[in-house]
């Protein structure tokens, strides 16, 4: 089972939403879309599972032109990040609805409904009505409805957003073995690098209603193709600024400088940017060749077991983020150092060339 978009655009009165895109989907892992807010997810998922129509292009499902069919017809199913569950139903009926619209069996939605609610552990709780659950357990009465219906595909639309920490944490180790060795194609929209890495499979960046770069989700997250790449899976977000290289020095313009090696070294001499993630920004050196940073510091953060701190270098914003807690002040200069043999390199139009 694959899903494939042919050039697939979307435009709504005049506003492009989605621009002409070209994806293969394939079964036997999460296909993540990861993208800020308004960057084109929710549009690319509308537009796969036939709730919006296609502006051009097409879209194939195991072969199949569906690009004309009706959403029923694509046999999909669609998870939100809200709780969609008909509330003047009980657990067992919500799960076994689109079962019913299918003119299943009866004794075939039983069985059905009871494995998908033994997977979910949802077994107690299916005479109740979604009112008398709890959030975690809403989404995995949603959750259970899209495995029983056993779809070709299913869209998982930030479907942990609203859940607290905890029930996040606990869904998320959950998935990739509640849709595992079903068939199905599964793709999953998140605005959350950490997330797309913890799910694995395969990831398609997406920024402006683009895909910027498609492929296994870890070689993409060690290996951006552009600074746009870069930026998307990096949160907090990746560091940048400008760099001049002579030779093998880079310097930037606050004066830091290093001597490069490796293909950095072999760049031609000129304007580049350097970008490097903010766990490679530390307020403590880890070695001897750390390069020494300098600047105020703006905010501060402390989560769980590690400090984060945004400052000014130069006319750019910078992040720190490393583990144990760290002593800053507020509006004072702090010194950090920049661990610059994990920097990446690209060029003046946004190209990785290092």
């Amino acid at each position: 089972m694959t899903i494939e978009l042919k050039q697939a655009s979307k435009v709504t009165r005049g506003i492009t939403h989605i621009k002409p895109t070209s994806l293969v989907l394939e079964t036997g892992h999460f296909n993540v879309l990861l993208g800020q807010t308004g960057s084109g997810k929710t549009s690319l998922i509308k537009l796969m599972a036939g709730l919006d129509p296609l502006a051009s292009g097409e879209i194939w499902m195991d072969g199949q032109n569906v690009s004309k069919l009706s959403t029923q017809k694509r046999n999909i199913s669609l998870v939100h990040q809200f709780f969609v569950n008909y509330p003047q139903m009980t657990v067992y009926d919500n799960i076994a609805s689109p079962l019913r619209v299918a003119g299943m069996a009866k004794s075939e939605i039983q069985g059905r409904v009871e494995e998908a609610a033994d997977i979910l552990q949802l077994r107690p709780m299916l005479h109740r009505r979604p009112h008398e659950l709890s959030g975690g357990q809403q989404q995995r009465c949603a959750l259970a409805r899209a495995i029983a219906k056993e779809s070709r595909a299913v869209f998982l639309d930030e479907p942990l957003a609203n859940l607290d920490y905890k029930l996040r944490e606990e869904l998320r180790e959950q998935l990739p073995e509640l849709f595992a060795g079903r068939g199905a194609v599964v793709v999953y929209a998140t605005s959350e690098p950490e997330e797309a890495l913890l799910l694995g499979g395969s990831t398609a960046l997406m920024e402006d209603g683009s895909v910027s770069q498609f492929g296994v989700t870890a070689d993409i997250y060690r290996n951006p193709a552009s600074l746009t790449a870069a930026r998307v899976f990096s949160d907090p977000p990746i560091n940048a600024a400008r760099v001049t290289k002579t030779g093998d020095q880079a310097q930037l313009d606050t004066g830091a400088r290093w001597t490069l090696s490796g293909p950095a070294a072999a760049l031609p001499d000129g304007a580049y940017t350097m970008a490097i993630r903010p766990h490679h920004v530390t307020p403590v050196p880890a070695g001897t060749d750390y390069v020494k940073l300098s600047g105020k510091v703006l905010v501060t953060e402390l989560s769980g077991s590690e400090s984060s701190a945004h400052f000014e270098l130069g006319t750019d914003g910078w992040v720190s983020l490393a583990h144990g807690v760290h002593p800053y002040e507020v509006g004072e200069a702090h010194d950090f150092y920049m661990d610059a043999s994990r920097a990446y390199y690209f060029s003046q139009d946004g190209r990785l060339v290092a």
